[in-house]
Parts: C-alpha cells; sequence; structure tokens
C-alpha cells in the first residue's frame, strides 16, 4: 500500500527498551495505525514502515481499491488476519492474499502494484492485516524486481512455552519460514494466553513486539495495543502477557541509514530523485489491466 506522507528522517537508537505509539492515517476509505518510521525511529532491523489495518467492515460494493503506485529499494510484506485482498503489479502477477499466506514483493529497481478488493466484494466483508516494507542491502537496492506467494499451510507453526508461534520470515527455536530474506529477518505472530511467558533469542541484533490486541508486560514496562516495544540493544525481548494478547515479532539485522520518500527507499536521495521524475514521466513499467494510478505528491 502507498504511503501517505512523504517523511524523509534518520532515527536514533536509544540506550533503553524503546516503545512507540503508532499514528493513524487515513488511506482514503479506511485508516491504519503507523508505527515505523516514527519520530523517534525510523527502523527496526531492516523493518523500515509497519501498518496495522483493521478490523475494518466494509459494506456490499465497498472494499480496498489502492490504484497502481510504484516502489523502488525495499520488499514488501502482505500478512492478513482476516479477509482478501487481489494484488497485481507490472511483472504480471495477479495474486490473491488471504489470512495467514503471505505475499513477498522485491521492488529492487521499480516495481508498480496495485492492491483491491477480493471476491468477497459482494458482500459485508471484514479486512484485518499488517503491511511491512523491509529495506534492502545497498547491493540489492536495485536488483530484478521480483514476486512470492507462500500459502499459509507453509509456514510453520508452534507452540513454545505455552505461546503459539507462526514463522512468517526468519528463524527461532529450531523453526525456519521459507520466506526468502534479503537480509537477516525476523518476523512471527504470536497468540499469547494471559499470564505466559516467552522470551526471544537473542540472536538478532535488533527486535521488537507490536500488540495487536491485548497487553504485554516487557521489563516492567506495559504496553497496550498498537504500540510496540524495542528491546535494549544486547537485550533479550521477554515479554509476559497480562491478558490474552495478539503480538507480532519484527527485527533483523542493524541497517544504516536509509531515505524514505513516499513510496521509495534508497540509501541515495539522487536515486530517489530520479524515481520521482521516472513516475512523473511515465518510464514505469504498467500493470497489466489497470488503467488508473497514483499521481506523484506535489
Amino acid at each position: 500500500m502507498p504511503a501517505t506522507d512523504s517523511p524523509e528522517s534518520s532515527s536514533p537508537v536509544s540506550v533503553d527498551l524503546q516503545i512507540i505509539d503508532s499514528d493513524i492515517k487515513d488511506l482514503g476509505g479506511f485508516s491504519v495505525r503507523r508505527v515505523l518510521p516514527a519520530a523517534a525511529r525510523q527502523m527496526v532491523g531492516p523493518f523500515i514502515f509497519f501498518d496495522h489495518f483493521g478490523p475494518t467492515q466494509f459494506a456490499p460494493g465497498e472494499g480496498v481499491q489502492v490504484r497502481p503506485h510504484p516502489h523502488i529499494g525495499l520488499a514488501t510484506v502482505t500478512y492478513l488476519f482476516e479477509g482478501e485482498i487481489i494484488h497485481r503489479d507490472s511483472l504480471g502477477y495477479v495474486q490473491a492474499i488471504q489470512a495467514e499466506a503471505v505475499n513477498l514483493m522485491t521492488a529492487g529497481r521499480g516495481i508498480v502494484h496495485s492492491e483491491r478488493a477480493g471476491d468477497d466484494l459482494h458482500r459485508v466483508s471484514q479486512l484485518h492485516g499488517l503491511q511491512a516494507w523491509m529495506a534492502l542491502p545497498q547491493a540489492l537496492e536495485d536488483c530484478e524486481p521480483d514476486f512470492s506467494h507462500y500459502p499459509a499451510n507453509s509456514l510453520p507453526e508452534f507452540d513454545q512455552d505455552g505461546v503459539s508461534i507462526r514463522v512468517i520470515m526468519g528463524e527461532v527455536f529450531g523453526h525456519e519460514s521459507p520466506v526468502t530474506q534479503h537480509a537477516p529477518t525476523l518476523y512471527l505472530e504470536c497468540h499469547c494466553p494471559a499470564e505466559t511467558m516467552l522470551t526471544l533469542p537473542n540472536n538478532y541484533d535488533e527486535v521488537a513486539a507490536y500488540v495487536v490486541a491485548g497487553e504485554i508486560r516487557v521489563s516492567g514496562s506495559v504496553v497496550t495495543e498498537g504500540r510496540m516495544v524495542v528491546a535494549a540493544p544486547g537485550e533479550a525481548l521477554c515479554l509476559q502477557a497480562t491478558l490474552d494478547s495478539h503480538v507480532m515479532i519484527v527485527g533483523g539485522a542493524r541497517f544504516g541509514e536509509r531515505h524514505i520518500w513516499w513510496n521509495y527507499v534508497s540509501s541515495s536521495e539522487q536515486r530517489i530523485e530520479q524515481a520521482k521524475l521516472d513516475w512523473r514521466n511515465n518510464r514505469f513499467a504498467e500493470v497489466p489491466g489497470e488503467s488508473e494510478f497514483i499521481p506523484l505528491p506535489e
């Protein structure tokens, strides 16, 4: 999905536990909770953009209609808890994404895609999920674009200390996701019954927990729905659910500075300026079957 503003910043790294509040953003018809990038922190591992949308109910004939828009220098991961979105891109892929499956789109030097309501458009429908953007390592920022879909049953699920865990990306407790990583990445979905405790192995540079629903406690701090807690550098993330909680874990290798403007991410400001010109002058490939597009923001 596109960003609705054009932040451009680098992030100070706190030496202590850090709690990030989400901001509500209007995407034209429905709102999202945007956690990253934040004023206090740009990235956690490779994750440079993290949106939580829904749960939203759409009347018959309504639904998400995100017109074609471009990306460079990043990979997007779309993960739904409920509902369906149809992905179309300039490589010719048309793919329905449904709950617990993964769409991984690697923009590299440039890709264009749309996201629209699925086959449930004729009835009352629900949509609830996450979209994350991951910066690419500098050597891969201008790689060939790519798209991969991973069905729900391809992702490992297991219980650890009473917590139900799905591995979306990366490896934890001996369980590894098949989803491609461009840099060391950790992305987990956890269902934590009240009073359970989970300590994650300390083998990623940066790691954080986002509370989709419920409430957790980390190092004495209470973290409620719509907030992210980032572990202190070098410290393991240990969380305790004070209520039945739905929690996402994100993290991975520490990245250097990145520039982010609209839907573009790059280590080079000049590359972003070129991408602006390319979109304004119709130099990106088109999405087959689409006639609309989102104009470059002023």
